[in-house]
């Protein structure tokens, strides 16, 4: 099977883009034959583990194929980007037909059996619209459904051709949910299948003494992660001895704020930057506690990956948090009630007192824990760590695939396929 992998931004940051590396090097090892499309700044390399340099391809964003950053999927992205509602219409038509260029090019010579596109977005929607007759499914990621809310005007753009996929791939029965109300795709459409933590980087190792207890937050550095009233919250627990491991990059305001924040912390609060997954893995096998105080997710990989290292986690508690540990009752785990939002990212102000309060007591719960009981044994959420496991979750996608390819439409065999020709717009 050829695959061709569909990303509008870096192939090496965020959530995104680990489940796309993961499918590329579990798809290897199961056969397939993979290429990818994704955007990077110009005369960069990224940094992508165990794929084929040669089977990757790249849109250059600022000054190379587009003259603008890459448009992040998130408002707050851990390197420069430019939002979406920001774009002019003149930026939207430049960006379609960049993209179409390269996909139309890449289609010709490649030829795959199927295309797997990432977020039910813009560069999806154009995808269908360049190739209707091509097998063609598409991740979620979350992100997507937040730019659904932000960015009213492009709805049209993408509502119609994302109703026309093959198959839709959800992280979670709360994000399916979503889809289903928000894009009208019939149920027998979208497949959850979830999302997966590398078992060779995250797995427990002997923890040294909780004095003080290492707590590590791990994303963006921005209001819609929670990050400010995590270090609101922990400075009222300096009676107590911990050391929170920053980690994640981001720009603008909300990341300045997030460091005015931590400066008054003064050493307790290592600033690490955004890492890759092979730098982050030690730092959670080293950790006692991971913390996620964040405002939206889909089904959040680093909540998996810290539980895979033996770390206690406190978060909020969010639908796709509270699916993700169903069923199990761990003493390691405190989930705080999220606030009321106006919009996506901010809080009632009558609100931010109680969750600064409730999450400073489940991390202080926690640490006390930690200090009295020790370590937390990634063996009490095994049934979780198995399902989501990356082979677990490749193999749930692959059946999506063989399921789109037997589809009438792309019945053929690969060799006899002809993808229609398309006018890029």
């Amino acid at each position: 099977m050829k695959i061709l992998h569909v990303l509008s931004q870096r192939p090496d940051s965020t959530g995104s883009g680990i489940y796309l590396q993961a499918m590329l090097r579990e798809g290897s090892r199961q056969g397939y034959e993979n290429a990818l499309l994704a955007g990077l700044p110009p005369a960069e390399t990224p940094h992508l583990t165990g794929i084929r340099p040669e089977s990757c391809h790249f849109l250059r964003f600022s000054g190379g194929d587009l003259s603008f950053p890459i448009v992040g999927m998130s408002d707050v992205m851990p390197y420069p980007s430019r939002r979406w509602r920001d774009l002019s219409d003149s930026d939207l038509e430049s960006y379609e037909k960049a993209f179409g260029g390269k996909l139309a090019s890449l289609v010709q010579d490649f030829r795959p059996d199927l295309i797997h596109s990432h977020h039910l977005w813009i560069l999806t929607a154009l995808t269908r619209r360049l190739f209707p007759d091509a097998p063609l499914v598409a991740t979620c990621h979350g992100s997507d459904l937040r730019q659904f809310h932000f960015c009213g005007r492009l709805r049209d753009r993408v509502q119609a051709d994302c109703r026309r996929l093959h198959r839709i791939m959800a992280l979670s029965r709360a994000q399916e949910a979503d889809i289903l109300r928000l894009f009208g795709v019939s149920e027998e459409r979208v497949e959850v299948v979830g999302a997966g933590y590398n078992q060779g980087l995250f797995y427990p190792e002997p923890k040294s003494s909780p004095n003080p207890v290492e707590i590590v937050y791990a994303g963006k550095l921005s209001r819609a992660k929670g990050v400010p009233w995590l270090l609101k919250a922990l400075g009222r627990l300096l009676q107590q001895p911990w050391l929170l491991h920053l980690v994640g990059g981001g720009a603008g305001p909300e990341t300045e704020e997030v460091m005015a924040l931590a400066r008054p912390l003064g050493p307790r609060v290592v600033i690490h930057g955004p890492l890759s997954q092979g730098d982050l893995a030690p730092i959670l096998r080293k950790a006692h506690l991971a913390v996620l105080p964040s405002f939206f997710e889909g089904l959040p990989l680093v909540v998996l990956e810290a539980l895979a290292a033996g770390c206690r986690v406190v978060a909020t508690a969010l639908p796709g948090v509270v699916e993700l540990l169903a069923g199990c009752r761990s003493s390691g785990v405190s989930l705080v009630t999220r606030p009321r939002l106006k919009g996506q990212d901010q809080p009632f102000e009558e609100d931010e007192e109680v969750f600064i309060r409730e999450l400073a007591a489940a991390l202080e719960t926690q640490i006390l824990r930690t200090q009295s009981q020790g370590g937390f044994s990634p063996a009490e959420v095994s049934r979780v760590l198995d399902y989501y496991a990356w082979p677990a979750v490749c193999e749930r996608v692959a059946r999506v695939y063989r399921t789109a390819i037997n589809l009438p439409s792309a019945s053929q065999p690969a060799k006899d396929r002809t993808y229609p020709s398309t006018r890029c717009p």
